[in-house]
């Protein structure tokens, strides 16, 4: 799991972010050498792409093997939430147990089975030369070429990311020269797998390190198939950072994807992942969420406990929310997923027809498209004038669009797509009127707070609001009072509204649904005094909910 730099590093932020202007559209563009290695995923006028020449757009998340090496099942649990890449977390031994050769075997192995791409990483190099417990970049550079045996041939199926995060914000200069010594030492050992290098700060590269000398590392890899990785924290809490790293990459031709993201606030900021995503998307880059379960602050978990069936607000962010992995995420062509040679669109949906209207959310069903291959799924889109906007995505052909306002008129369409990218022609459009609103009858629920952590003055919590009735709950309010003052500074996941102890939460568009037999799980921050005892007593949409 990242670190997050420290207070006086966030206080500093800005003046390091001024020194970002290193790379620009002047910047001479990345080129791969004539004999470039390209026997599987490479870069090619810097992007990523497989082995045919098909880009490659990472969609997945960080999964901490080497600390649960139980929990492989995670690998087909992600993968059925749609992801195309897992980042696998693995030691070399310096800090962490070893993952032996058979251990990374299976692992690629099960990533295979589950038709991901798997981006290896070691973890032990975690903020070397602030963090004294760390490895260096060349001790990780050694394990690799001790595991060559079982990389060798896989080039279509695995990247190798040297060194997690692998240096901290004490001289961070000195990440460049062992970063191009590692690459170098893997290429002369006869490596052909493209390779990802992480950013010094902690990977976030506040002071720009990784962004000014980006073009000299690139160049020191004489193959060209290398990948720059950035860790998006609370630096990143501002849709310009954002925007403006990315794109100093991508002007340059740079390769460049988001290995790490958190989208919860904590106490250095908020990040900013509705950007990320978004900005992702736009650029046709990467990004790997951090992280599937297990975190040691349980914020960062995107399911609770690695059950897939229990996502928390962070997960249902990440996989169905806007931007996320459900709705662009496209399986890599190697396993079948596409076929190079298909340029043939599937047929228009049918027209969508709507069911079971609340005031924020509705059902689209829509008779299915055809394809000569097959169709792998749909885009329902709101259309307003000329433009659209993506608000779904589905593998069937039937979904709940969430998030709506009361007693207003929306257009939907839809678009099918096949394996190979190919985007069908839009369907004919519906109009449908959301309900005045009010409260649904009949709720069954159960709601279950902890508190995360405490510090003087202030503390996190969480709310799970469990739905034990027949069928989904949709638009919900929930509703519960503090008995000691305290007040909610910060939420995720809903949004709260407070007059004096009494709190009210409506959800965010991704949590506005709870299914049948389904969850919900909200976050925040609070100011407390000297007590912070639990709410007793929670309601959603006007019915008393059982505790848990």
């Amino acid at each position: 799991m990242s670190r997050v730099a420290a207070l006086l590093t966030r206080l500093v932020t800005l003046l390091g972010l001024v020194a970002l202007g290193v790379l620009g559209p002047a910047t001479a563009h990345a080129q791969s050498s004539p004999g470039a290695l390209a026997t599987g995923i490479h870069i090619s006028d810097g992007r990523l792409v497989e082995g045919n020449g098909n880009d490659f757009i990472m969609r997945g998340v960080n999964h901490a093997h080497t600390w649960y090496p139980g929990e492989t099942q995670s690998l087909a649990d992600v993968k059925a939430l749609g992801a195309n890449t897992v980042r696998v977390v693995l030691s070399n031994g310096h800090r962490w147990t070893k993952n032996s050769a058979a251990d990374v075997a299976a692992v690629i192995s099960q990533c295979k089975a589950n038709r991901l791409i798997c981006v290896l990483e070691v973890h032990d190099t975690t903020g070397y030369g602030e963090d004294a417990a760390a490895g260096t970049l060349d001790q990780a550079a050694d394990y690799w070429i001790g595991l060559k045996g079982v990389l060798a041939g896989e080039e279509n199926y695995v990247i190798v990311n040297i060194g997690n995060e692998p240096w901290g914000n004490t001289n961070p200069a000195g990440w460049t020269d062992p970063t191009i010594a590692a690459i170098k030492k893997l290429r002369n050992a006869g490596f052909e797998h493209t390779i990802m290098v992480d950013a010094p700060n902690w990977g976030q590269d506040w002071q720009g390190v990784m962004q000014a000398n980006a073009q000299a590392v690139y160049d020191a890899d004489t193959t060209g198939n290398l990948i720059f990785s950035i860790h998006m924290y609370s630096v990143y809490d501002t849709a310009q950072e954002i925007t403006d790293y990315l794109n100093a990459f991508v002007n340059a031709g740079l390769p460049i994807l988001i290995g790490e993201f958190g989208g919860p606030p904590d106490q250095w900021g908020d990040p900013d992942e509705d950007t990320m995503m978004a900005a992702a998307q736009q650029l046709r880059l990467g990004y790997l969420a951090w992280s599937w379960s297990g975190n040691t602050d349980p914020i960062l978990d995107l399911s609770i406990g690695f059950d897939p069936s229990r996502l928390s607000s962070w997960g249902q962010r990440i996989f169905n929310g806007a931007n996320g992995i459900a709705q662009t995420s496209r399986e890599a062509t190697v396993f079948g997923g596409g076929n190079p040679g298909d340029t043939q669109a599937p047929t228009a949906p049918g027209t969508p027809t709507a069911s079971a209207v609340t005031a924020t959310s509705l059902s689209l069903t829509w008779t299915a498209a055809t394809d000569n291959v097959g169709v792998t799924g749909y885009d329902v889109v709101r259309v307003s004038g000329g433009s659209e906007t993506t608000v779904a995505a589905s593998t069937t052909n039937t979904v709940a669009v969430t998030g709506l306002t009361a007693d207003t008129t929306y257009t939907f369409a839809v678009y099918a797509r096949d394996a190979a990218g190919n985007r069908s022609a839009r369907s004919a459009t519906v109009n449908v009127t959301t309900d005045e609103g009010g409260s649904t009858p009949g709720v069954g629920c159960s709601v279950g707070y902890r508190i995360i952590g405490e510090w003087p003055g202030g503390f996190q919590g969480e709310i799970t609001i469990r739905n034990t009735g027949t069928s989904a709950i949709s638009g919900w309010t929930l509703a519960f009072a503090f008995a000691n003052g305290q007040t909610v500074t910060n939420m995720w996941g809903g949004t709260p509204t407070q007059n004096g102890g009494a709190v009210r939460v409506t959800p965010a568009s991704y949590t506005s649904t709870i299914p049948a037999a389904g969850s919900v799980t909200v976050g925040f921050t609070g100011s407390k005094g000297a007590t912070n005892t639990a709410p007793t007593a929670f309601s959603l949409n006007g019915s008393t909910c059982a505790t848990t």
